[in-house]
This record gives C-alpha cells, structure tokens and sequence, in this order.
C-alpha cells in the first residue's frame, strides 16, 4: 500500500514488558514491510536511542511511568501531539489504548485536522463474577465515552464488541480484528534449550509474573504432581509475584525462573523447546504469548478469559479459571501422560495460528480499515 501516512501511538518502554508493548513493535515492523509511512508517537524516558524500522519516524513525547502499569504524559505531549499532526496530516492516527492519560484527548486533537481516529482495545476481561472479570468490567464502563470519541474501535472478539456495545458505544464503528503474529519468526524448531537443560519434556509460561497471571497456580501444580527430575517447568518473565515465587520454589530443580528475556531470540528457543505451554491467567485480552507458543507448536492449555479460549478452543484445552486448582494439574497430567494427544493438539495450535491469527491476516484487515476510514465526513465539534 503506496503514500499512505498512518500516526501510532504505542509502547516501547522495556520496563513494561507486556503484550501491548509487542503488539506495537509488530505492528510497526508489518506496516513497514507494506511502506506504508509511519509517525510513532512514544512516551518511553528510558529508549534513548529507539531503532524503528524503515518509514517510522519515532516521536518521543516523555512521560511518568506508576509502577509499570499506567502512564501520566509529560506536559508538553499534547503541544508536540498538535503540531506533528498538523505537520504530518497523517491519513489515520491509530492508538493503543491505555495509552496514557491523554487516550480522550486525541482524538479530539486529530479531529481538528480532520484526521480519524482508530483505538485499539487491550485492556483484558475476564469472568463476570470473578474479583478480576469484575474490575476490569468496571475499567470498560468506564471507558465508554473516550471510545465514542473515535471513529472506530478495535477489539479481538465478538464477545468483546458485544460488551462494548451493551456498555453504551454508540458513535464509533466497531471491528473484530483479532491479534496476529509472524508465523515465520514463531514455529516449529529444533529443541535446542530442551538438549541444554537436559530436560525429556518441558513445561513453559512466558510472560508477566503478576498477580492477576496465576503464575502460582502453575507452580503448584506442576510440583504437586510428583514427575521425574527431567520433567522441567520453565517460568521466563518477571513481575510482582516473581521474588515470592522464585523464593519458594528455590529448592525445587525442576522449577526454573529465567526472570525478564530482552532478547526476543531466546524467548522462541523456549517455545521451540516446549511440549506444553500455559497460561493460567485470570484475565486477558487476546493473548499474543499464547499465540507464540501455539504457532511454535506447543500444546496449549489456557484459561477461559478474555478471547483466549476462543482462540484455543479446538486446538489446545482451555479450563475455567473458576477451577483452576482441580483443572489445571489434571489438563497438565493428561497431556504428560498421553503424548499422542500432546502431538495431535501441538499440530492443531500452529494450524489455527497459521489459518486465523497470522500477522498477514491482522495487517490485510487493518489496511482495509485504514482506507475505508481515509476519507471520513467532518466530525461535528465536541459539545455541539
């Protein structure tokens, strides 16, 4: 796609090492590779010197980080917001939301340039009555009126469109556009890491090691159910949880804590490696670790949350977070002891990877999107 200009806002800060800030490099390696002309907008203080790919010119606009979890603009992004706008005329400014406290401010910075404004919405769910699934439920009520500021709105799942419709989105367009991944980075390979640590099955969780993520339910599973000495658990991430848990599981040699990766290299070692990978977590939105280790071939077992279990459904073994004390060790005691049933669902998760979740696939609809929106009627003014 030729001379289309597109502003994003998004995540680089490492300090965050979450799927959102993922979903931003991807998606700006993807847009790239289609020359489409990219402004990235960051808050990052700590990336000094960002490497961004051909077509995206970073723009660092400053921020304070609270405890890695939300972020408060410097006082001057919205000065430097309104004059690269005005300056770039990009066709579409696409944001990641929660993108900082300025998320119901820009798209009305953008409508004053005529320019639509897209958010994509990351911010996970969960079971209604679960404390998580209720919180989070909350979040979203709560977002209704910055989300009717844009001209439409991202999600992963009919589920999630359905919800922000009955939460009251009436003005923006919504589109199921499910997350995608490189299916030519992350698949299949030799179990080099697995060699390494000796290990004849491998276990792996890769991601935050927070509250929320029951990572301490994986733990206790794993180490209730008794397996040999070269049966490994692989925990790669940090988080509030991971002193706690790697504390009391120091004595425990088939439990290992390989803490944050920065590599991206060492992280798909892992997941070639893995028999089985897990995400127990409470909520989600669309989960790209878990799609990493299904296009890698692991056999999958995540949580009912989020659009997870839809994803995973049919080529892996979702539980309900409900449960998860009893289904858990049971789904990881099946798919141990019934390696057959292992290999049938690691070939299904990269199958439905490659069918439905590719990065190809996100890009194509993504554009589609951008030039359906490119030339939109101007937008009455706020407030009248």
């Amino acid at each position: 796609m030729n001379e289309m200009k597109i502003a994003w806002f998004g995540h680089v800060a490492s300090a965050r090492r979450n799927g959102i800030v993922t979903y931003s490099r991807m998606m700006l390696n993807g847009l790239s590779q289609r020359q489409v002309d990219v402004v990235f907008f960051y808050h990052a203080t700590r990336e000094r010197h960002l490497v961004t790919p051909p077509n995206v010119r970073a723009i660092r606009i400053g921020a304070l980080d609270i405890m890695k979890r939300a972020t408060v603009a410097s006082l001057q992004a919205e000065r430097i917001i309104k004059n690269t706008l005005s300056m770039e005329r990009p066709a579409v400014a696409h944001v990641s939301l929660s993108f900082s406290n300025l998320d119901s401010t820009i798209p009305e910075l953008c409508h004053k340039f005529n320019i639509p404004a897209v958010a994509t919405v990351h911010m996970p769910y969960g079971q209604p009555r679960s404390f998580w699934g209720t919180a989070m439920r909350v979040v979203y009520r709560m977002y209704v009126n910055t989300l009717d500021k844009y001209d439409a709105v991202v999600v992963f799942s009919e589920n999630q469109k359905g919800m922000l419709y009955r939460y009251g989105v009436e003005n923006a367009q919504i589109f199921v556009i499910p997350n995608g991944i490189d299916v030519n980075t992350y698949h299949p390979g030799p179990a080099e890491y697995k060699q390494e640590l000796g290990a004849r099955l491998l276990v792996s969780y890769v991601g935050r090691v927070d509250p929320e993520k029951n990572v301490g339910a994986l733990c206790e599973a794993f180490a209730a159910l008794d397996l040999p000495d070269d049966h490994i658990l692989v925990i790669a991430g940090d988080g509030l949880d991971y002193g706690r848990l790697r504390r009391k599981y120091s004595d425990d040699p088939r439990i290992i804590f390989r803490g944050h990766l920065g590599d991206p290299r060492e992280v798909q070692r892992i997941l070639r490696a893995s028999d089985i990978n897990v995400l127990p977590s409470s909520i989600e939105a669309l989960s790209l670790a878990m799609l990493e280790a299904m296009a890698s071939g692991a056999a999958v077992i995540a949580t009912d949350v989020g659009a997870d279990g839809e994803a995973l459904r049919g080529a892996g073994i979702v539980i309900d977070v409900e449960n998860l004390e009893a289904q858990l060790p049971l789904a990881l005691r099946q798919l141990i002891e019934f390696p057959d049933f292992r290999e049938e669902l690691r070939r299904r998760a990269r199958a439905r990877v490659v069918e439905q979740y590719s990065l190809q696939g996100n890009l194509d609809r993504l554009i589609g999107m951008y030039t359906q929106l490119g030339y939109p009627p101007v937008r009455k003014a706020y407030g009248i």
